[in-house]
């Protein structure tokens, strides 16, 4: 048996008999070993979806070829991802630097498996933490009307196509992304949102909390969509507060809680742990 990282295969397709049988045989029938394994079947939509780990001497052309007619007999939507290539990863943040400088952290500690290729900001408060951990920086500026807002946008969606990321993680990028770029990084855009979404999506949440006298809040790394703050969920996280917090002290606890939460959602996803349907997410953890 290796002890090399094992290969990971996604999928999902319509439920119907006999799709965890015949993945399995022809695992089996390739040289593979399954090292792990987990499914779920979502009774709503009838979608079936799977997390497998493989290892073992397999034959990988003759196990592509025989996705490829898995695909065809079952509907099959299939993605295989080996080991020993990080991710790239562009990270974007504005003015508040605590999630960008806790994922920066955890990849120079080894938490996190990837390559922070870019640290693209609009603030240029952002360039001595980039310069920190020796990664580059690049700044997006432009204003909020008009050509200068386009012209800031069309800098950000260069910037991001430059350095060629795979993923892009939005660690409190506090501007509103059109269409044409949330349409662009389908999948591969997270975003933390200082909120237990659905409840408080866009600006000053922690203001509104405060003012509506709730005894949780919360955090929530999502999937960015062209709807603001409603992509498919990754993770959420909560902390409570009491009638005797003010909105500094739910700011402090909150930035906590978001650091968490996003450092979780983009492990999930470079470890290849979540799949989307119909804006949902099926997390395997």
């Amino acid at each position: 048996m290796t002890t090399a990282a094992p290969s990971v295969l996604t999928l999902q397709c319509p439920d119907q008999p006999g799709i965890v049988a015949a993945v399995a045989n022809l695992i089996a029938g390739t040289g593979g070993n399954i090292a792990n394994a987990d499914q779920h079947t979502d009774r709503e939509s009838s979608v079936f979806l799977q997390r497998i780990e493989i290892d073992g001497p397999i034959g990988w052309q003759a196990f592509r070829r025989g996705l490829t007619g898995l695909a065809e007999r079952f509907g099959l939507q299939w993605a295989l991802h080996h080991p020993g290539t990080r991710a790239r990863v562009a990270v974007a943040c504005s003015g508040e630097l605590h999630c960008a400088a806790d994922l920066l952290n955890r990849v120079e500690l080894g938490e996190l498996d990837a390559e922070v290729v870019g640290l693209v900001s609009d603030k240029e408060v952002a360039a001595p933490l980039a310069a920190r951990h020796g990664v580059p920086f690049v700044l997006v500026t432009g204003g909020l009307a008009g050509g200068e807002r386009a012209a800031q946008e069309a800098a950000f969606a260069g910037a991001l196509d430059e350095l060629s990321a795979d993923l892009v993680v939005l660690a409190r990028y506090m501007r509103i992304l059109p269409e044409p770029i949330t349409t662009a990084w389908t999948g591969r855009m997270i975003n933390i949102h200082h909120s237990f979404l659905p409840a408080f999506p866009g600006a000053r949440p922690y203001h509104r909390a405060h003012q509506r006298g709730v005894k949780l809040i919360g955090a929530t790394a999502h999937y960015v969509t062209a709807e603001l703050d409603a992509g498919p969920i990754i993770a959420q996280r909560v902390v409570a507060v009491t009638h005797r917090d003010e909105i500094d002290d739910l700011v402090r606890k909150g930035r906590d809680v978001e650091r968490t939460t996003l450092a979780d959602a983009v492990r999930l996803h470079l470890e290849h742990r979540v799949l989307v349907w119909d804006n949902r997410t099926c997390v395997f953890a």
